[in-house]
């Protein structure tokens, strides 16, 4: 009988494909159109992009987003091209990234609205800043910065305008020079968004920044699908990452992924930024978006930081009360992101001798679907600048995922400060792993990698843990591991191992 078997999946990875101190010199989209290929080559399948729409000024990061539809192609708020570059430039990275099998997601902001082109008086209430359903004012007119004309786009792409009654709060009257938060009334809209629609806290956290979108408008559910099709032409697009999803409607996001599906096909990858430390509001979440959806992993990030803060720290519950371990097939599990990396950080970032440890943890194991971040692998720009992480090893750690994480799993946790597990392959990646790693002093670990692979000799393809493990008739081996570090050892002549040590993370990508 003809093999039957099927071919093992390959590992995926993804990548944020940019930091928040990025040089501001509107070249990333060339940076990452000369990178792509070497970015593939260690591993990454798809990479999370910036937000590309136009924002307030040509140096804002996005997330103060004007309009959709400029992906730096007209002039408008200082300039045609965003942070990041010109739309040419950007379709350029798109051609780029198809030639090498490069996925794309696009980072979506859609809670709000930006740099508004004129005033617009509306009828308001101004609310506690700690609990929004509590108001501290009677209603009053304000001049707030409501309306959105695009002159530089002329109604190309979208003909919608944005005027005060697409919007459901605010922070700043012009009238009396008062920032605030206003909650906006009118016939048009019913104040913020229902309480079962967006995430409880400050009683209901429907606003978040800016001029805030408000999803029980019809004409603005019916733009925002239109753009999300309008975009999914205009790049080869694999998915979509949403900002600030616990700030808007879940209604219209699901709306939105059933617009995308039933416009291009299911298979899109759809992840949320929704940054909180509740496991329970997270599945939650899930369970009502039908779990075709994914989360960043923030209990995970916790984890991760409070373990690199505490001496001694206990491994063996790293994956306490996190979604990876809960639900892991809708987590997107990370060690740092533009929000954790230092001096922009919502919480206390992950301590750098820790981050080996806890890329390890997310890249070498079965659950989870791993994130990179472009500031542990190429070091951070800016005021506060910071090396690349790792020592520089991030790339081979990714490639070893790539190469050699795969199959059965077997774990030893079973000493608090070092912890163990392996890999042992499967028919078609028959190599598999053995890792190790310690947050206190070194430590050895006799595992069993399995009797095929007896009198094989094995080592650490990262070279921090130096010499060679004989494997035993018995398939087993006795696995260092140096002082708070990890050593990932394979067979030395597993192929790939000459692909290991040939990224640069100072190359070039900063002069292109």
């Amino acid at each position: 009988m003809a093999d039957t078997k099927e071919p093992t999946p390959e590992n995926m990875t993804m990548m944020q494909a940019f930091e928040w101190y990025v040089p501001d010199d509107h070249k990333h989209w060339k940076r990452l159109a000369d990178n792509v290929a070497q970015l593939k080559a260690i591993g990454v399948d798809n990479i999370w992009l910036p937000p590309g729409c136009k924002a307030s000024s040509p140096s804002g990061n996005g997330y103060d987003v004007y309009d959709l539809y400029d992906l730096g192609e007209f002039d408008q708020k200082g300039g045609k091209g965003t942070k990041w570059g010109t739309k040419e430039e950007l379709l350029t990275l798109n051609e780029n990234a198809k030639q090498c099998g490069m996925g794309l997601y696009w980072d979506a902001v859609l809670n709000h609205k930006a740099a508004a082109d004129r005033k617009e008086k509306c009828q308001a209430q101004e609310v506690d800043q700690e609990d929004r359903n509590k108001t501290i004012s009677d209603p009053y007119e304000i001049d707030a910065w409501l309306g959105f004309d695009f002159p530089g786009r002329a109604g190309k792409y979208s003909k919608q305008k944005y005027h005060w009654y697409h919007f459901s709060g605010t922070d700043y009257n012009a009238d009396n020079n008062k920032t605030a938060i206003y909650k906006i009334l009118g016939d048009k809209t019913k104040g913020w968004a229902d309480g079962d629609e967006v995430d409880s806290e400050k009683g209901n956290y429907d606003y978040l920044m800016f001029a805030d979108l408000d999803y029980d408008h019809q004409e603005v559910k019916d733009d925002v699908i239109n753009w999300g099709r309008w975009i999914s032409k205009e790049l080869t697009l694999k998915g979509i990452r949403f900002d600030a999803v616990k700030h808007f409607s879940e209604e219209f996001l699901r709306d939105f992924i059933v617009a995308m599906d039933e416009e291009y096909g299911k298979g899109w990858f759809f992840v949320g930024e929704f940054w909180k430390d509740s496991l329970d509001d997270m599945t939650r979440y899930l369970d009502r978006m039908g779990k075709k959806f994914s989360l960043f992993d923030a209990p995970l990030v916790y984890n991760f930081s409070q373990l690199s803060k505490t001496e001694n720290g206990d491994l063996r519950n790293v994956f306490s009360d996190t979604l990876v371990k809960t639900m892991p097939v809708n987590a997107v599990t990370l060690v740092m992101n533009h929000d954790t990396q230092p001096y922009q950080a919502l919480e206390a970032p992950v301590e750098g001798f820790f981050k080996p440890l806890a890329y390890a943890l997310i890249l070498l194991r079965f659950d989870g679907y791993p994130c990179l971040f472009y500031g542990d692998l190429y070091g951070i720009k800016g005021e506060h600048p910071f090396p690349p992480a790792c020592g520089g090893a991030l790339p081979d750690i990714a490639l070893a995922r790539k190469l050699y994480a795969y199959g059965v799993q077997q774990d030893y946790f079973d000493y608090a400060t070092c912890i163990g597990w392996v890999r042992y392959g499967t028919w078609d990646r028959r190599f598999g792993c053995a890792v190790v790693l310690s947050n206190a002093g070194p430590g050895t670990k006799r595992m069993h990698v399995g009797e095929m692979h007896a009198g094989e000799v094995w080592t650490d393809v990262l070279g921090w843990e130096q010499g060679e493990v004989v494997i035993g008739d018995d398939g087993c081996g006795e696995f260092r591991c140096s002082g708070t570090s990890v050593s990932i050892w394979v067979n030395k002549d597993a192929e790939g191992r000459e692909r290991f040590g040939k990224f640069s993370s100072d190359s070039d990508i900063y002069k292109s």
